[in-house]
């Protein structure tokens, strides 16, 4: 419910933010220019050992403080989906990442179209709900902190707004149900907004 409701003021967030369409960069004088952003992306999570695959959704923002570097704050969610099936057991899952990058991008000469990279750190935490029979019941909590990253193209359609595709890696859950370590990846279509 809170991940709906976060959502939808993303969205609410994001459009009007494209309605208005203005850009709103910080110039200080010495050269540098600080230029936030905000977006929201939705797209795939894999996790290793689930039968499916959840439909990921999430809200990102951060700053460009150079044509080519900044820092970029993420939340991203996934739907409840099957993590193992057979006839006495059945049980679902949802994954929650939380995360802070460095990024790195680079821009086609005379061209829209640009590549990104980002690494820093992330929480990937992962619910399991298993039904014995008719009963559900709460298996647990999983989560781990560490390494993630990222790397997808872009394309500018106007000096305050761009589309990106990304394929991303998160951090790996130890042990996750008895199933042993499970890595997480996922793949994204992103839209965000400079201002």
């Amino acid at each position: 419910m809170f991940n709906k409701a976060l959502f939808a003021v993303a969205v609410a967030t994001a459009s009007s933010l494209v309605s208005v369409g203005a850009t709103a960069a910080v110039n200080y004088g010495n050269g540098m220019v600080v230029e936030p952003y905000v977006g929201i992306k939705f797209g795939q999570y894999d996790l290793d050992h689930a039968e499916d695959k959840g439909i990921s959704y999430g809200v990102y923002g951060g700053a460009k403080f150079t044509s080519n570097f900044g820092i970029e704050a993420e939340y991203l969610g996934s739907s409840d989906e099957d993590y193992q099936s057979d006839f006495s057991r059945h049980s679902e899952y949802h994954a929650d990442v939380y995360g802070i990058y460095g990024t790195a991008q680079y821009l086609f000469p005379a061209t829209p179209v640009y590549v990104k990279g980002r690494v820093g750190v992330a929480k990937n935490k992962v619910k399991v709900d298993a039904r014995t029979y008719r009963y559900w019941q709460h298996e647990g909590g999983y989560s781990d902190s560490g390494l993630a990253g990222g790397l997808g193209f872009g394309y500018n359609l106007a000096p305050n707004a761009s589309v990106e595709i990304a394929y991303d890696w998160y951090p790996k859950i130890d042990n996750l149900a008895d199933q042993g370590n499970s890595d997480a990846t996922g793949i994204t279509l992103g839209a965000h907004m400079r201002f």
